[in-house]
């Protein structure tokens, strides 16, 4: 993809969705990070219906540890790896409440040094609830930059630095959700949907495939 294309693909993108948000449900930062670091292996939705019965009984940080590791194990068992996000939800409620006042940090460097909190979930923390121009490079980033030209890379963080590079400053706040969206629905793993797809025509693989059918 050349700027040109770039420009187009995220102005088509923009059109369709003017305020892309992200699909998780939270009401404070807290409740995002928390959402976030117990979606890891796991899908929104499944993240959601647990979340909906744990935030109205513990939504800080405080309460969470009030719950006690075994009593936030059962509201989130329901989730992939639960045990093991429920010891790292802990630690990062203790750090949080001893080390930042109970509130979460807008730093990057601090986020990263809570328990189950790596470099994706700190950029989508300081992404959505921060408005900072970040981009927490998943499956669905990795595999949409690569397949449509758009920042191709070998890792994570290299298809990371490669978007931080190519999107225009327009368009960086929202990136992020437009790119997850697009693959999640539409650039799907196994069989994208190119002939529902309305950047196709800016993408490699859209444009490889449509010179074979020519």
């Amino acid at each position: 993809m050349n700027a040109q294309q770039i420009q187009t693909f995220f102005s088509t993108l923009r059109a369709a969705n003017p305020s892309p948000q992200t699909e998780l449900e939270y009401a404070s930062v807290f409740e995002l990070l928390s959402a976030v670091l117990l979606s890891a292996q796991a899908t929104d939705v499944g993240v959601n219906k647990a979340t909906r019965r744990l935030f109205p009984v513990a939504n800080t940080p405080q309460k969470i540890l009030a719950l006690g590791l075994e009593g936030l194990s059962e509201y989130i068992r329901t989730i992939g790896l639960y045990r093991s996000k429920a010891k790292h939800l802990m630690a990062t409620c203790q750090i949080l409440v001893d080390q930042h006042g109970g509130q979460v940090p807008r730093s990057r460097e601090a986020l990263e040094a809570l328990p189950g909190v790596g470099r994706k979930t700190a950029n989508v923390v300081l992404n959505v609830a921060f408005g900072e121009p970040t981009m927490a490079v998943d499956t669905h980033l990795f595999r949409v930059s690569n397949r449509t030209g758009l920042a191709p890379g070998k890792t994570p963080l290299a298809v990371e630095m490669g978007l931080l590079k190519r999107i225009p400053a327009e368009f960086m706040v929202d990136a992020h959700h437009w790119l997850i969206l697009h693959g999640r629905y539409v650039c799907k793993a196994r069989q994208p949907l190119c002939s529902a797809c309305t950047v196709s025509s800016q993408c490699d693989h859209g444009r490889r495939l449509q010179s074979i059918l020519d």
